[in-house]
Formats: C-alpha cells, sequence, structure tokens
C-alpha cells in the first residue's frame, strides 16, 4: 500500500510540475481529472522505426467507456511530412505519398488528437513508440511531454500469461505478438498496420485484459 501511495504522490508532484511549465495555457485541459471508466486506445503509421528522424503519417484513436469501444466517434487522421517515405513503409501500411499529401499539418493533427485523449488515460500495443512520435511534435509545441497515464497492452498480456505458468516453466518467454495475443483472446483480427485498426484491436484486448487480470485505474 505505501509504496502504491508513494507511487501516486509522485505522479501528482510531476504532473503538477509540468502543468506549470505548459507553454500553452489552451493546453491546460489535459491536467484535468479523467472521466471515469474511460481510456483511448491510439496507434500511430510512421515513415519508419526511427524516432528521431521518422515522421507520423496517420494517427487512430477510439474512446473506451467501460467495456464499450466507441466507434462511431473515433479519430482517424492523415499527416503530411516532411520527407519522402519509404517503399517499404509504403509496403506495411500502405500510405503513399500522394495519399497523406493533403493531409493535416503535424502541429494541427497533436491539436484535434489532444482535443480528443483531454485527460483520459492512454491504451496501445508497444505504446511507447507511439508517444515517443507524438512527442516530438508536441514537446516545441507545449513545452512539456504527454502528462496522461499510460496502459500497455503487452504488459497486461504477459500478467496474464505470466500468472497462468507454473515453476519452473516461469522461465519460458511469452510470445507478445500481436497476432498471438489477439488469436488467444479470441479476439477478432482487422487488417493491420492501419492506425484506427490497430487502435481499435489494443483497445478491444485491453478491454479484455483489464477483467482477466483485474486491472483497476491507478
Amino acid at each position: 500500500m505505501l509504496p502504491d501511495l508513494m507511487g501516486r504522490g509522485w505522479r501528482q508532484l510531476s504532473r503538477e510540475w509540468q502543468r506549470r511549465r505548459l507553454r500553452d495555457p489552451a493546453l491546460a485541459f489535459l491536467y484535468e481529472s479523467a472521466p471515469p471508466q474511460e481510456w483511448v486506445s491510439i496507434d500511430c503509421e510512421t515513415t519508419g522505426l526511427d524516432r528521431r528522424r521518422d515522421e507520423i503519417i496517420s494517427i487512430g484513436a477510439v474512446r473506451i467507456v467501460g467495456d464499450r469501444l466507441m466507434t462511431s466517434e473515433a479519430l482517424s487522421l492523415l499527416v503530411r511530412p516532411s520527407r519522402a517515405i519509404s517503399a517499404d513503409s509504403v509496403r506495411v501500411h500502405r500510405l503513399r505519398e500522394r495519399d497523406v499529401a493533403q493531409g493535416l499539418a503535424p502541429e494541427e493533427a497533436m491539436h484535434r488528437l489532444l482535443r480528443f485523449i483531454g485527460a483520459r488515460p492512454l491504451v496501445g500495443y508497444y505504446l511507447e513508440f507511439d508517444v515517443a512520435m507524438l512527442e516530438r511534435i508536441l514537446l516545441p509545441m507545449a513545452g512539456v511531454p504527454l502528462p496522461q497515464e499510460r496502459i500497455e497492452v503487452s504488459a497486461l498480456y504477459h500478467d496474464f500469461k505470466f500468472r497462468q505458468l507454473r515453476g519452473h516453466e516461469q522461465d519460458r518467454n511469452i510470445d507478445l505478438r500481436f497476432d498471438t495475443l489477439m488469436h488467444d483472446l479470441g479476439l477478432p483480427r482487422r487488417d493491420a498496420h492501419d492506425a484506427l485498426n490497430d487502435a481499435v484491436m489494443a483497445g478491444l484486448a485491453f478491454v479484455k485484459l483489464r477483467h482477466l487480470v483485474g486491472f483497476s485505474p491507478a
């Protein structure tokens, strides 16, 4: 109990410090209390996997309310990059330069995404990469990183599988591939490497896993 209370106290202090450093007062809503039992599942498609050089070309996000994904209110954005999209990337996400040529400027896309998210915790599969790419846009704008709590679907799945292992079995590697996770949980698959589809699938996995592992908001 004590470490948990200390962790919450540290998070609150960190959020308050970030709020005071916020360059744009219009973004103060990010530090309000999140609506109870609500999250936002997000995913980004990029020009590549280099966090320092590559850029976001599409963003998908869907709100989760209780056990429901609000897909009719989902957010899907195309983002106009400043550099060419490699052939290897096109083969993955099937977005060509002409597809994103009329996309939003990164800063406008970020503003729309932040308004959609609000203060809700973020959900995603290997969320760290998406957050790092988003913060490359956000930090010059706001001077602070994303303040929302982050929930990693692959970590929830690892906890779920680890609890099923006994003794020496716990030394085994757990397959955290997305296809494996979705199949094991009996969840429907959509076309992968589409930002909104991936966000929806990660959201479905979260909803199921939070009951299987007894997840409760911090």
